[in-house]
């Protein structure tokens, strides 16, 4: 089965709804690279769109963490409010939530199952990216693969990871790590990027659609 792979969404829910429309679910794995949410309009319904789709397509869909999806998690926790989460983009979901709290209730418990890799022989997906840094795989880890900005470990198969928004727009390839970016900026009004990739890891397609306006202030 090839992969679908979508880079960080932010809230942009319906441009989101338009690159899912070239999703064949027979034929592909959709995997999400993480931060659904934040800095966009429509957290509560891009969340619940993956919830969504994650039960009407069992196995068909991973969903991966993100540090947006930590961030939110942390605010809402035990140990919360989560100042940081606020000042980089959370703020903007915690409002949307004002009046929806209840979805709180679901919501948060499907994020905190969100795995932080996918992976099979050849291809290798998280939100960040793994570098030759001690313990990559802590969530806590500012060089992790939640978090890390910067070079990467050429893993021997293809990262294909979000995160860092490219800055023109368009997936980035790093032929020497062997690594595809998929940040393409969807928040900032550039465009929302989903990549088809065979199990062995050669790309077939790309897929850009450019932000819809009413998904972002910043667009």
């Amino acid at each position: 089965m090839n992969l679908f792979v979508i880079g960080d969404v932010h809230g942009c829910y319906h441009t989101l709804l338009e690159l899912l429309q070239h999703w064949q679910p027979e034929h592909e794995l959709l995997i999400q690279v993480g931060d659904l949410m934040d800095r966009g309009n429509f957290a509560p319904e891009t969340i619940a769109l993956a919830i969504s789709l994650d039960e009407q397509h069992p196995g068909q869909t991973m969903f991966l963490k993100g540090n947006h999806e930590i961030g939110m998690l942390r605010h809402y926790g035990p140990q919360g409010p989560y100042p940081n989460w606020l000042q980089w983009g959370g703020r903007h979901t915690f409002l949307q939530y004002g009046h929806r709290r209840e979805l709180l209730a679901t919501h948060l418990p499907w994020l905190a199952q969100r795995p932080l890799f996918w992976e099979n022989e050849h291809v290798f997906v998280s939100h960040a990216g793994v570098a030759d840094t001690p313990d990559p795989l802590d969530e806590d880890n500012i060089d992790g693969i939640l978090w890390r900005r910067g070079e990467l470990r050429n893993l021997g198969k293809l990262q294909v990871i979000g995160h860092t928004p490219t800055a023109d727009g368009r997936p980035d390839f790093d032929p020497v790590a062997y690594v595809l970016n998929l940040d393409t900026g969807a928040v900032y009004g550039r465009a929302l990027t989903g990549v088809k990739i065979t199990p062995t890891g050669d790309v077939l397609q790309v897929i850009s659609i450019p932000t819809h306006s009413v998904d972002s202030d910043q667009a």
